[in-house]
């Protein structure tokens, strides 16, 4: 009998996968990184504490809570603040928040607490040390907070419907981490076990953040009604997650490592092959695979966008789902069904459709998936050193291999250089700028791969194929990064996005979607072409509820009886 973790169906290809459209389509699956951190920490047996809560009746102070692993403890200190309205923003520029957050490794001291309160409610005009994790700040959504608040004062529950309109008590701004402002480097914790898939101390940040929020809101609304007030029901609790507003900082994390997004999606469709090479699948996994297509339709109900981009991929997730729904009333046990499942998706379903399926099928089959959690860090730390040594042809064959589809385009087209990426002075973060419009081709950071591919293709036209590539770069330096990543997609084939990064119809979005999948967003939102509102958690246990049985499909609603 084959192996079951053993793929006998290929992988997709790059230039399938590595399309802007096809990434700005993605959905959470097993291996989010949010979904890992909660079964990791069930099976393990961590252990919550929440050894500080000092916050007046106006909701101002700070609260430790504690997470006690089997090696290590976290703690997240918080800092809640009296913001008034006209100074609440969710932009980067801000200077003030409802909260400030730092995750601090291991457990604070009281001089820890004095020295963090001076700095982190100052976010980046503060500074943190290398005992912080990361470093982060939210706002309430100022409506449900008032209406859960005068609720629960009241002796009341707040409504439902009007929890899951929203989905979040508040949403953070930013959560920084890896060295940011004085935070500790992902090397220290990097061999940790639980730390070892990306973004883990971000994730746990947040999900601790989740249930302070919980705790802020029932203490206030104690403070406001006195003996009248009654705590949140745990079922609506349970409805809310932290939202999050990201914008355009995000997006050139995925040009700037390729070799970690590579391991992120070559993780996701190593995992797709698995499932899809099955031969046949039992009862109960089709059964499970059935319900939580059925839940599903409960989250995309209760996904909503104003946006028009957004508006047109829920109408045909809504179709998608009631073709496949129909699909699937049909036998998925015998004859490679998942297989056929994905095949049928190809041309019957939209890309947002058949992304959806692609993480759906993934739900029935944690042992043949969840290992590969392990393997989504960056662990190639010399794949940046370029090899002199390589021959033109060779090169040349790189090039052609990953960007060829990018030396057909008319470079000299103002619509196929229209944009340009640069880093903003006031806040050091990234920016996209109209290049025909703004003062800034000087400032233009190297974010286009595809356009600098083609230029150093044509820049090799006439040298020998056996001259060494170390030759080439004496005389053109300037296309050192580009050999560069065309090196390094020989061991990251999924490191490039197949499409140009700086064309009139970009949509940053669709960059902003890839990345925040992984960490296990729903609900995507976008506001604009260049920032998006998401939820994350939503659904999930909280510390008290956590457990084996809790830790994973959180992310399905259950669906109405």
């Amino acid at each position: 009998m084959t192996d079951p973790a053993t793929a006998t169906i290929p992988h997709r290809a790059p230039d399938q996968v590595m399309r802007l459209s096809r990434l700005g389509s993605l959905h959470q699956c097993r291996l989010s990184f949010m979904r890992q951190l909660t079964r990791r920490m069930a099976a393990e047996g961590w252990t919550f504490s929440r050894p500080v809560f000092d916050i007046d009746g106006n909701g101002v102070g700070r609260a430790v809570y504690v997470a006690q692993g089997p090696r290590h403890a976290y703690s997240l200190v918080a800092f809640a603040h009296d913001l008034p309205d006209d100074l609440r923003s969710d932009r980067v520029i801000a200077e003030a928040w409802d909260a400030t957050f730092a995750l601090y490794d291991g457990i604070p001291t009281d001089e820890d607490l004095d020295r963090l309160e001076r700095n982190v409610p100052l976010q980046e005009a503060g500074r943190i040390a290398d005992s912080e994790l990361s470093l982060s700040r939210a706002n309430r959504s100022v409506r449900l907070w008032a209406h859960v608040v005068d609720n629960l004062a009241a002796g009341r529950q707040p409504d439902p419907a009007e929890i899951a309109m929203v989905g979040y008590l508040m949403r953070t701004t930013a959560v920084y981490g890896s060295g940011k402002f004085g935070a500790a480097d992902r090397d220290k914790i990097a061999n940790r076990p639980e730390m070892q898939a990306p973004f883990q101390a971000e994730m746990l940040s947040v999900w601790l953040t989740r249930t302070f929020v919980r705790d802020l809101i029932e203490h206030i609304a104690r403070s406001k009604g006195g003996d009248k007030a009654v705590a949140l029901d745990p079922a609506i609790a349970r409805l809310l997650g932290i939202g999050n507003s990201t914008g355009l900082g995000m997006a050139p994390f995925l040009l700037n490592h390729p070799v970690l997004f590579n391991n992120w999606i070559m993780a996701r469709e190593e995992a797709i092959a698995r499932v899809r090479s099955l031969p046949a699948a039992t009862t109960a996994e089709a059964e499970l695979f059935r319900e939580l297509l059925q839940r599903c339709q409960v989250l995309v109900d209760g996904w909503q966008s104003d946006h028009p981009v957004q508006q047109a991929k829920l109408k045909d997730l809504h179709r998608d789902l009631a073709r496949l729904t129909g699909q699937a009333e049909g036998d998925i046990t015998n004859n490679h069904p998942w297989d056929r499942l994905v095949a049928w998706s190809e041309t019957a379903l939209s890309e947002e459709g058949q992304e959806f399926l692609a993480s759906l099928i993934l739900e029935p089959y944690p042992d043949l998936v969840d290992g590969l959690g392990g393997c989504m860090a960056d662990s190639a730390p010399d794949a940046f050193r370029i090899d002199g040594a390589m021959t033109v042809k060779t090169l040349r064959d790189l090039l052609n291999q990953t960007y060829g589809w990018a030396f057909a385009l008319d470079w000299t087209s103002p619509e196929t250089i229209a944009r340009a990426w640069y880093t903003s002075e006031e806040k050091l973060e990234p920016r996209l700028g109209e290049r025909f419009e703004e003062p800034i081709g000087d400032y233009e950071q190297p974010l286009a791969p595809a356009r600098d591919a083609a230029a150093a293709h044509a820049a090799l036209a006439g040298w020998p194929d056996d001259t060494p590539v170390a030759e080439f770069l004496l005389r053109h330096p300037e296309h050192r990064h580009t050999v560069r990543r065309a090196q390094i997609a020989r061991i990251a084939p999924y490191g490039e996005i197949r499409d140009n990064t700086i064309a009139a119809d970009l949509l940053p979005i669709d960059m902003l979607r890839a990345k925040l999948s992984f960490f296990g967003a729903t609900r995507f939102d976008p506001r604009s072409d260049r920032w998006v509102r998401i939820t994350m958690y939503q659904g999930a246990p909280y510390p008290e509820d956590l457990s084996p049985e809790t830790a994973d499909l959180w992310v399905y609603p259950e669906a109405p009886s």
